[in-house]
């Protein structure tokens, strides 16, 4: 099973936030982690784009936190552990994810700690430093907003660890260190960082504060800022390493399988109040069809023949999945070319004819699409897998960047700017 998160492409022209969504689009397709929400497809339709990821039924920290859980020093080392190794392999991709806090962090049926939500992380190669003022306030870290205050050098990978701090502090009190609000201005919180130190409570045990306060240090310089930090630390001296990578390490906090680990009515909210609710969108996009499809054939009447539009191109390659030990198949390479139907004219914005190769074990599979005005093809791949997708304006968009799509077994392929949707 999977979880499907959705949005509404209006709405995110409206608030300026298309580039975030391309951004994340294009980190999580190229990422994949054993402590990460990995996407596995999107796709879109007229009115939303999708992206299918890995389900994660124990619900959030936040949700945990405002049930009042009390988690234990080991419960909170080993998600400490898990998110050390989940930035460790961001860094390694030259990411910063700018957003760690427990509502970002995700269980499993087990216990384990999943690390989501990139959608204001950012990529930086090496030597560069980011300067925006980007995530959660009372999670970020100082030297973003000294950045921002007074222009200095910017920040790193360092911040993620500092929020990780803040992390662990709130669980293991229930509230954070330092009582920072989104309202509160940049200029006020620099002078707290400089002013307020973190009070830790007696009975924490003496290696926990040790690691805390190492997390938790202003000065990015002296923070615990890596893998090799953490595992150096004396809290985590006994921690077998090899074994958490592979979750064989049991969580001390496990989330009721009986129970629904989230706020239902966020799911009320979206079937009573919202506009144009998604339980509801395949009576209206049909509706939507059936309106287009009849004032293109009164104007097909009225104007009499006339020559094809230019034709939109559509092109699935599917990767083949060998099941392996894991709970993931193993992904394979795809490669895409694009060629000229005989007698276009061979644009590149506008090919006619395009061929695809996924191979796996030596196994060569090959999908032809060939465009030709309104197309239908018929052929559905024998496993997901990533390929490309070229819609109207925004889609398009999505396409460039390579995104995976969701196989149909029949895909429909509109021109003039109409998305791609499936028939079942």
């Amino acid at each position: 099973m999977y979880a499907m998160k959705y949005m509404n492409k209006q709405q995110c022209i409206e608030r300026d936030e298309v580039r975030n969504v391309f951004r994340e689009l294009e980190i999580l397709q190229e990422i994949e982690h054993i402590f990460l929400v990995n996407l596995w497809y999107s796709f879109q339709d007229e009115e939303d784009m999708f992206m299918v990821v890995d389900l994660l039924p124990g619900g959030d920290l936040r949700y945990h936190l405002q049930q009042n859980v009390q988690f234990s020093e080991d419960t909170v080392r080993l998600y400490v552990c898990e998110m050390a190794l989940a930035l460790d392999y961001l860094r390694s991709q030259h990411i910063i994810h700018r957003d760690v806090k427990p509502d970002n962090i995700l269980l499993d049926e087990r216990g384990h700690a999943h690390l989501t939500d990139f959608n204001i992380a950012t990529i930086i190669k090496d030597g560069e430093r980011a300067t925006a003022l980007a995530g959660t306030k009372p999670y970020m870290a100082p030297e973003i907003f000294q950045s921002f205050v007074s222009g200095g050098t910017g920040y790193s990978f360092e911040v993620d660890w500092w929020s990780v701090g803040v992390m662990a502090y709130e669980l293991l009190r229930g509230w954070r260190p330092y009582d920072i609000h989104s309202g509160n201005a940049a200029e006020s919180l620099v002078q707290l960082f400089s002013t307020v130190s973190v009070q830790y409570v007696p009975t924490w045990s003496k290696e926990m504060v040790a690691l805390l306060r190492k997390l938790l240090t202003v000065s990015p310089r002296h923070r615990v800022s890596s893998l090799r930090d953490v595992q150096a630390a004396p809290a985590l001296a006994d921690v077998p390493w090899t074994e958490l990578s592979e979750k064989k390490v049991e969580p001390g906090f496990v989330p009721n399988k009986g129970r629904l680990h989230c706020d239902p009515t966020f799911e009320l909210e979206e079937m009573i109040l919202e506009s144009r609710p998604l339980h509801k969108k395949k009576k209206r996009l049909a509706k939507n069809r059936s309106r287009d499809s009849s004032r293109d054939s009164s104007q097909s009447v009225s104007a009499g023949p006339r020559r094809p539009a230019r034709p939109l191109l559509l092109a699935l390659c599917s990767l083949l999945r060998r099941g392996g030990s894991g709970r993931r198949g193993v992904r394979v390479s795809c490669s895409w070319k694009w060629g000229a139907f005989p007698g276009s004219r061979g644009s590149s914005l506008d090919p006619s004819l395009g061929y695809g190769r996924c191979s796996q074990l030596g196994l060569r599979v090959w999908v032809v699409v060939v465009t030709v005005g309104t197309l239908y093809a018929l052929g559905s791949p024998p496993a997901p897998g990533p390929g490309r997708a070229c819609g109207d304006a925004l889609g398009c968009s999505l396409s460039h960047l390579g995104g995976p799509v969701l196989p149909p077994a029949w895909v429909l392929v509109r021109e003039m700017g109409v998305s791609l949707f499936s028939l079942r």
